[in-house]
């Protein structure tokens, strides 16, 4: 097999800036990796490696310089070995969203070069996957727009960014939305992103336990352990753990982390873990501590955000809502045969895709 490996580039433009307690975003840059053949026109696996500033461990100068010697590399040999054993032998653990673009190119490619990665339910059009719908931090009108629009397009449960505004305010603005719509009608989940310090996180999980919350990511700033341990025993609202897997690579601390934290939930993004066959170790880790899990995309454009969405289709979800939602944060996204309707995301494999140049 004669393959051949070389990239493309595309800065993607927000609607708006898309705030977190780490700052705003205007602007993501990604990368497709693009898989060919000679001897096969037409046939392209594609994949996106799109690492987030201040949060992807490959994310920096040296990481365009990495994938052109990663081409080099890859078109000096010929492979044929499966996906996870190619991206094993050529990138490196710590290059996370490089090995999820060759990862998933590869499998495109193995599965005939149609972005379908798998054949589920989903992949064939049948099936839509249940949905969070995300909220941005913003001033508290902007949040209230938001949370209409969700409301009003029919998602039952919705994920709210909160530390980066006062929190007199955020929690204002969960009292809105509990006032429109009861715990059995909408799950409400939050998302921290490591805003709390360790001594006030516990006084502020009680006030948000008011509003009966699925969970809340990453409370505090990862690396501290013990803290964390000690609020997921005590905190009454359950705990999600998110920046604190990233560039964990080994398996013995991986391990270490669940049992020293038993945290109740596990937010999995394959951009930010090294790929899916990463993230699938982490689900197996999950289930033999009866852990739960949802999978979660990570401001990729639709390329990357339709392999997560193919691979969370095959996965046991138990109709878990995913955090599958951000194909329509860019007004230059890659045109994609996904849509959303009702709180589902839904694949159209009758619609042809535009690949990026």
């Amino acid at each position: 097999m004669a393959l051949h490996l070389h990239y493309s580039q595309r800065a993607l433009r927000f609607n708006f800036p898309a705030r977190t307690s780490r700052g705003a975003l205007t602007e993501h840059l990604a990368w497709y990796l693009h898989l060919s053949d000679d001897a096969q026109p037409g046939r392209t696996g594609l994949g996106e490696a799109a690492p987030l500033a201040g949060l992807s461990p490959d994310y920096g100068p040296g990481f365009e310089a990495r994938l052109q010697q990663l081409c080099q590399e890859f078109n000096a040999q010929s492979f044929g070995a499966a996906p996870e054993a190619v991206v094993e032998k050529l990138v490196e653990p710590e290059w996370a969203a490089l090995r999820f673009g060759l990862e998933t190119a590869l499998l495109d490619w193995q599965q005939g070069g149609q972005r379908q990665l798998f054949d589920t339910p989903f992949s064939r059009g049948e099936a839509g996957i249940s949905i969070n719908g995300l909220v941005w931090m913003g001033d508290a009108e902007f949040m209230r727009a938001q949370i209409r629009k969700k409301l009003t397009e029919g998602y039952t449960c919705l994920k709210l960014k909160i530390g980066g505004i006062d929190f007199a305010t955020e929690l204002e603005l969960l009292r809105l939305i509990r006032r429109e719509a009861s715990p059995a009608e909408l799950t409400l989940r939050v998302d921290a992103n490591g805003a709390f310090r360790p001594v006030e996180a516990l006084s502020k999980l009680q006030q948000l336990a008011e509003f009966s919350l699925h969970s809340i990511e990453q409370p505090i700033q990862p690396g501290q352990w013990p803290a964390l341990a000690s609020l997921c025993r005590s905190s009454p609202v359950p705990i999600a753990l998110d920046e604190e897997l990233i560039n964990l690579t080994d398996k013995i601390r991986q391990t270490e982390l669940l049992e020293t934290v038993r945290p109740a939930y596990l937010v999995l993004k394959p951009t930010l873990l090294g790929g899916l066959a990463a993230t699938s170790h982490w689900i197996a880790l999950a289930r033999q501590q009866e852990l739960g899990w949802w999978l979660t995309s990570a401001l990729e454009s639709n390329v990357g955000l339709n392999a997560i969405s193919q691979y969370t289709a095959q996965q046991p979800t138990q109709g878990m809502p995913q955090g599958l939602g951000t194909g329509q944060l860019y007004h230059n996204n890659v045109p994609a045969p996904l849509r959303i309707e009702a709180g589902q995301l839904w694949y159209d494999p009758e619609n042809q895709w535009v690949l990026p140049e």
